[in-house]
């Protein structure tokens, strides 16, 4: 059932007792709590090992995922290969045309690279994630706190959704992996055969819309892919703006 407001501080407390859990452990307490009105928000590596981990854990829980109309073709062929695998739905949620119409036609395709993502994301992403969101009660997504130090130092394993809650719908947001590296993450998708996004074996770490997203050097912090253009701080889409303090 929905945490309401009232239980904030307990949910404060689960994020407290729960976070140095093993994500397998918060994503049992995702789904004790929410299932089946909770969904796991997928489109990359972290998202995947939830999906496996979720998986094994025989709950019932929806996955879902974001097509702005901007993804590599290996993105999309992977979408459907996790589909495969797990033989489950991936409810796929796009944005709205007229909205992405207005965009293009009044400033082109590659409006971001000189006004800043935070527009183009509004419409191809924030929108549609929002709609997915109204139709759940919790959410769950692969952030890690080592991610992008400026913006997920602090996120929580649990924790209100002040970004996407309403008056009338609270949400609540588990991130399991908030704790994990991504070594953590690449042994355990090598451990267990998880399928993953080839782009990754082509230098690219943090995968986002093709136009957004490059490769980076060895040496280069993993966001550094995304958004290069932009100040280093502000590299978030508005999906976890929640996160910046």
């Amino acid at each position: 059932m929905p945490l309401e407001i009232a239980n904030l501080d307990e949910l404060a407390e689960l994020a407290e007792t729960y976070a140095q859990r093993h994500p397998r452990e918060i994503l049992a307490l995702a789904f004790e709590m929410f299932s089946p009105s909770v969904g796991i928000s997928f489109s990359g590596a972290e998202d995947v090992v939830l999906v496996d981990l979720a998986a094994k854990l025989g709950a019932e829980f929806r996955v879902f995922s974001l097509d702005t109309g901007r993804l590599h073709p290996e993105t999309l062929r992977f979408l459907d290969q996790v589909r495969e695998r797990y033989e489950i739905p991936v409810e796929v949620f796009f944005p709205r045309p007229e909205a992405v119409e207005k965009l293009v036609r009044e400033k082109g395709l590659f409006s971001f690279y000189k006004d800043g993502h935070q527009e183009c994301c509004g419409v191809r992403k924030v929108e549609p994630l929002r709609r997915a969101l109204g139709t759940m009660d919790a959410w769950i997504t692969g952030q890690r706190r080592d991610q992008s130090p400026s913006t997920r130092a602090a996120v929580p394993v649990v924790q209100a959704d002040s970004t996407f809650s309403t008056p009338i719908h609270e949400l609540v947001k588990f991130n399991p992996l908030a704790n994990w590296s991504s070594k953590q993450v690449w042994d355990y998708i090598r451990e267990n055969d998880v399928p993953f996004n080839p782009l990754h074996e082509r230098g690219f770490i943090s995968i986002g819309c093709e136009p957004c997203t490059r490769a980076v050097l060895p040496t280069q912090h993993e966001r550094e892919g995304r958004w290069w253009w932009e100040e280093a701080t502000q590299k978030e889409c508005g999906l976890h703006s929640g996160n910046k303090a």
